[in-house]
Formats: C-alpha cells, sequence, structure tokens
C-alpha cells in the first residue's frame, strides 16, 4: 500500500465515524464568515454600520468561491 493510500485511507476513517457533519464543520465555516466580516470591517471603516458589513463580507464570500469555481474550471481544463 503507497503512503498515499494509506493517508487516504486515514482521513477517511474519522468522516465514517461522524454522524453529524455539518458540526463537525460548522466551527470551520463560521472562523470563514468571521474573516470576511472582519476584512469588511477594515476596509469600510468604523463609521459602517452593521448591515453594510454584512453585505460586504457577503460579497467578498462569493467573489472568494467564484475565484475558487474559476481556478477549479481552468485546472481541470489543464489551463491553470
Amino acid at each position: 500500500m503507497t503512503t498515499s493510500t494509506a493517508a487516504r485511507i486515514a482521513a477517511y476513517e474519522p468522516w465514517a465515524r461522524t454522524p453529524d457533519r455539518a458540526a463537525r464543520t460548522a466551527p470551520g465555516a463560521a472562523g470563514l464568515l468571521a474573516k470576511f466580516e472582519r476584512e469588511a470591517r477594515g476596509r469600510l471603516g468604523p463609521d459602517a454600520t452593521d448591515r453594510q458589513v454584512r453585505e460586504a463580507a457577503d460579497a467578498a464570500r462569493k467573489a472568494h468561491y467564484a475565484r475558487m469555481g474559476a481556478a477549479s474550471a481552468a485546472a481541470r481544463r489543464g489551463t491553470a
């Protein structure tokens, strides 16, 4: 068995024992959202309302995932 195969199996095992995947990944998702909110607050400044920060953070999150999707498509085409 190759090291890569052993590592893949080792990575799958804990997920096989996870009854609630959403709960397991929630801290990471919350941390990423907090990062976008911190960055938005920094760009908008202290006078920005909470709503403005949420909207800017949401736009930044969408842009992030659009960039990831474009990079993934380019990699699949072999044009990365």
